[in-house]
Formats: C-alpha cells, structure tokens, sequence
C-alpha cells in the first residue's frame, strides 16, 4: 500500500499548470483530485478538475471511472485538514442502502480518511492538500469552479499560468503567459524579467519594472554579465513585496537560467540544488549546454569554487 505525503497548495497549482505542447491535464494518467467535503459544499465551488469522493456507508470509495494505479499524482482534499496527525473520528451514521448523498458529517481529517481509500489503489505515494480546499483557494481563488465535469479537449485547450517558483514572489513563463491582462491580475505581477527577443504590451519603457535581456537561445549568447544586474533587479522587487515574472519565448531555457542563477544568488546554494528545486516546480527545464556552463561560472562568483559537477546527464 502506499504512503500518504502532504502537498502544499504551491504544488498542486505547478501541477495544474505543467505543459508539454499542451496542458498535461489532459493525460488519462497524469492528475486524479478528490474532494471529500460535502456534495454541498462541493457544488457550490471546488477546485478545477476535482471529482467528488463519495461514501457508502459511512465510508469512502473510489469512483468507478478511476484507474488509480499508474496515476502519477492522486491529491485529495477536504476543508481544512493541515497535518498527517490529525485525531479524528468520523460522526456515526445510518448506513443507507445504495445512497452515498448522506454525507454533511465531514470533519476535520477526512481528506486522510479517503487517502486511506485511496492509497490500497495505487503504488504511488498519495497525496493529502495541506490546509485543503480553504488554503488553496484563499491562494488561487481563480482556480476554483462549480463546473463538475470536463471534456477531454477542453482539458488539453487549458490555458496553464506561470510556474511558480518562490510562493507569492517569483514566477517563471512563457513571452504568451507575460502578455496575457487575466494571469496578471490573478497572480498581481508587477515586474517582468524578459529573457527574450519579443516585447509584450506590459511596462514597456519603464526601466524600473522591466529588465529585457535580449538575447537568443543559442550557447554561444552571454547571459553571465546579466546575471548580477537580474538577481538585484528581482530581489529589490521582492524587498517591496512585488511579484515578478521572467519569462521566455517557451520559459524553458533563457528565463529557466536567470531564475536559477537568481536562486543560487538569493539563497547562496550550489546550481545542483537550485536545479534541483526548479525542476520540482517545472518539469520540462532545458537551459542549453552553454548556460549551464555559464551558471557554472556564477556558481564560481558565489562559491568561490564550482560546486556542481556537469558533466552528469542530468544537466
């Protein structure tokens, strides 16, 4: 049987939001998201994607649609449950036979309740929503819906916004995500960081939010002299409590490079561990061989020495 690990809201938005060529909701085994809570409170709003875990009985049970085990991220949540230790018990009630609608009685800790259900279905770790639907929400409130059920297509046509890489500060996307006016005021950017040749419509002109590197994505581009004049740039936007976006024409390798050169700088650690955290958020990073040769030789300026050894495929 599987585990049970606790999914920060942080987490679940970059997993709602990974992309290939196309959002990765739309993959038969990519995503399942469970809510436990009431149908009432569930039909009055939930979190996009998620389907209702009913019970039978007093207990939980899978929907029937479900393949749970190649899965590769089962989430569930309730209202409000924030830690794998929570004491609780479930209020007793008539078991009705063929009804699973009886269900106002849920309390605190049913999200691990219904992972318990969960995790005999899977051989991946299940994953339980810390501080649940109420947490989540309060962070990504355009991310809720009443909308109970979608197409596949509609799925694979899901728009994903920027990755967020420090939790309400720092975002990495795409030159099309950094000019779209809704992902803006959702995520309340207020500088960009433009590791590419295109322009969008936002602070244009004005050196204080926008710092443009232009700059190709080609190995023999230096992106090194830039890395000090970016990391200042970002930090004195997070010092003010601003949001900033870097972004790139894909977000996959120039902004990608700034952001980890700006981790390294921010929290004095080896590339490997920036990488590391990086590639937690997004999955498809791709800096070229001649940017990280680049952080390489930042991680020189910051360490005194290279750290990180390179030449491992990972990189």
């Amino acid at each position: 049987m599987a585990g049970f690990l606790l999914c920060e809201p942080t987490t679940l938005y970059n997993i709602l939001n990974q992309e290939t060529k196309h959002s990765r909701l739309a993959e038969t085994n990519y995503l399942y998201l469970l809510d436990v809570r009431t149908k009432r409170e569930y039909d009055e709003s939930h979190i996009i994607t998620a389907q209702r875990m009913k019970q039978k009985g007093g207990e939980y049970v899978v929907p029937e649609s479900m393949d749970l085990e190649c899965v590769k991220y089962c989430i569930v949540y309730d209202g409000i449950t924030n830690s794998l230790e929570v004491n609780f018990e479930l209020e007793e009630r008539e078991s009705i036979e063929n009804s699973d609608e009886e269900e106002d009685n849920v309390v605190m800790g049913a999200a691990i309740e219904g992972a318990k259900v969960l995790a005999e279905h899977t051989r991946y770790p299940v994953y339980i929503l810390n501080g649940g639907y109420e947490r989540f929400s309060a962070c990504y409130h355009f991310f809720r819906t009443q909308k109970i059920f979608s197409m596949p297509q509609e799925l694979d046509a899901f728009q994903p916004y920027p990755i967020e890489i420090v939790p309400g500060q720092v975002y990495l996307g795409t030159s099309w995500q950094a000019s779209n006016s809704q992902m803006h005021k959702h995520l309340k950017v207020k500088a960009h960081v433009n590791v590419c040749l295109e322009t969008t419509p936002f602070f244009e002109g004005d050196k204080k939010k926008l710092l443009h590197i232009g700059v190709t994505d080609s190995p023999e581009e230096d992106l090194f002299s830039h890395f000090r004049h970016a990391s200042h740039f970002m930090d004195a936007h997070v010092n003010l409590g601003s949001v900033v976006l870097v972004f790139s024409t894909l977000g996959i390798s120039r902004s990608c490079t700034v952001i980890l050169a700006y981790l390294m700088h921010r929290n004095r650690e080896s590339l490997k561990r920036s990488w590391t955290h990086v590639q937690n958020c997004k999955n498809n990073i791709r800096p070229n061989r001649g940017f990280v040769e680049q952080l390489v030789e930042w991680e020189k300026v910051i360490h005194g020495a290279a750290v990180t050894d390179i030449s491992d495929p990972h990189y």
